[in-house]
């Protein structure tokens, strides 16, 4: 068994899929499938039933490829609070904060391609103009769908908004 240290978390043990060589350099470890490793990981860490801690949090952060300060403002939180988190690595973290990240972690590893135009705009509402919100955005019925009128008044980002009807 191969205490996977690389991870950043304390408590990762591999029972297979890794690889061990000497080389004239020390020994190498490799590892078979490190994605789909990671993503198990996330998975598993996202289930557990206790707040997430600091390393926790940087494992995740990492794997939604987030600086601190993306982190930060997709939580709507401050950069320091992300870096505290972090350096106090068995510290939980409570409330929204856990519970969001979460959520947001299970729709990138279920592969949902709108997750990360979710962060981004999420990242981008406290520095976004007050104007916007008093916006007209006009919807029309396509079929059974209801659309975002590309011909109205709409930003990029809501152009893919459907209601499909049942």
């Amino acid at each position: 068994m191969y205490h996977y240290k690389e991870s950043g978390l304390d408590n990762i043990i591999l029972v297979n899929g890794y690889y061990e060589d000497d080389t004239p350099y020390g020994r190498v470890v490799s590892f078979d499938n490190i994605e789909g490793l990671h993503k198990a990981i996330g998975k598993w860490l996202v289930k557990i039933p206790r707040p997430l801690n600091g390393a926790e949090v940087r494992f995740l952060r990492h794997e939604l490829d987030l600086s601190q300060k993306r982190l930060a403002l997709t939580l709507g939180i401050s950069e320091v609070t992300v870096r505290r988190w972090e350096s106090q690595r068995d510290k939980p973290i409570h409330g929204t904060a856990d519970r969001f990240l979460r959520v947001v972690y299970s729709n990138f590893a279920d592969g949902r391609e709108s997750t990360r135009e979710l962060i981004e705009m999420l990242a981008e509402m406290d520095q976004a103009d007050a104007q916007a919100t008093a916006e007209e955005v006009r919807f029309k019925e396509d079929k059974r769908n209801w659309l975002i009128d590309r011909n109205g008044n709409c930003h990029k980002k809501c152009s893919q908004a459907v209601y499909e009807g049942s």
